[in-house]
């Protein structure tokens, strides 16, 4: 097997999906079985594991990525590759593979900011333990690993064990039944409130009281250290060395909220530039720092194209409080 021996410092390793975006923009979303009018539609570039990646890239990590696209035939593969040179991603481990088209994304955006998404993830299912093996060099020397599940669930599994720093495991989409292993093998598991309630199996998440059933419920299930993401409220974290703590960090009044496609990768990505490059602060400066990152993008229509190049709020004191 060949590996390729990368030389390149590396901040932000992301083991993840590239996905191309197909956004629809109207009024509301529709019921089930009804048509709307839209008022706008566009392209983009998407995928957790790239939007993650873009969003460290653009606060200032080094970053690379693991992935792959199409080979040939399917533009959108070249296209997006060279869309991640042009962010400053490495990229010499997205590979161009014939058999799966890149991976597509229905997405439809209300007024109000929701979405509904449909991905199709084509050529990212073809992502394995052998990719983790021919970046090893990466897996020993990045600061932080970033993995999500828009890939198979063995191989995010197989890069978590392999890696020697910190990582983060967005488990999103959300399973009803996510293996344990999974869930035990990262440093911090990150999810946002729904993908939480089903995780867990507990009630949907509206309220601090709610979140903290979550989290206690994810350390019981192994995590050890757990981050749940709430909108509007904020985030809120637990940690196996000190489970009976929930700390909730809240996030400032939105203006006006225009695109929340994407607002989570925009967490997930600052998050990990913040724990790369800022290691020695306490956690809530550091997810108050991502927060804020968040609400910039809900603010601006897009996915990559709605994060903030450069830190949002840069020196400011987070608050946060026990809850």
């Amino acid at each position: 097997m060949e590996v390729c021996a990368c030389t390149e410092e590396v901040e932000v390793l992301v083991f993840g999906s590239v996905i191309v975006d197909f956004v629809a923009y109207a009024e509301r979303l529709p019921k089930a079985g009804e048509t709307l009018h839209g008022h706008k539609f566009m392209t983009g570039y998407g995928g957790k594991g790239a939007n993650q990646c873009v969003a460290a890239a653009r606060q200032g990590a080094k970053t690379a990525m693991i992935a792959k696209v199409r080979l040939g035939d399917d533009s959108w593969g070249s296209n997006y590759l060279q869309q991640l040179r042009k962010e400053n991603v490495n990229v010499d481990f997205v590979e161009q593979c014939q058999g799966e088209a890149t991976g597509i994304a229905q997405i439809s955006v209300a007024d109000s900011g929701e979405n509904h998404i449909i991905i199709v993830v084509g050529a990212n299912n073809l992502l394995s333990g052998n990719d983790v093996e021919k970046a090893r060099n990466l897996f020993k020397t990045a600061k932080i690993l970033v993995c999500q599940f828009e890939t198979p669930l063995n191989a995010t599994l197989d890069a978590l064990n392999a890696f020697e720093g910190i990582s983060i495991l967005n488990a999103a989409p959300a399973l009803v039944a996510t293996p344990p292993e999974l869930i035990k093998a990262a440093t911090i598991f990150c999810v946002n409130e729904t993908e939480a309630a089903l995780t867990t199996g507990c009630e949907a998440i509206s309220k601090l009281e709610h979140a903290k059933v979550g989290l206690h419920k994810l350390l019981e299930m192994g995590a050890k250290n757990v981050i749940i993401t709430l909108g509007a409220l904020g985030a809120v974290y637990a940690t196996s060395a000190d489970p009976h703590k929930f700390i909730h960090v809240p996030v400032g009044k939105v203006p006006k909220v225009v695109d929340t496609t994407g607002a989570g990768d925009a967490f997930i990505g600052a998050l990990a530039y913040n724990m790369a490059r800022f290691s020695s602060l306490p956690w809530h400066q550091l997810i108050g720092a991502a927060n804020q990152v968040a609400a910039y993008s809900v603010q601006h229509p897009g996915t990559q194209a709605s994060f903030p190049t450069g830190q949002v709020n840069k020196g400011v004191e987070y608050a946060w409080k026990e809850f």
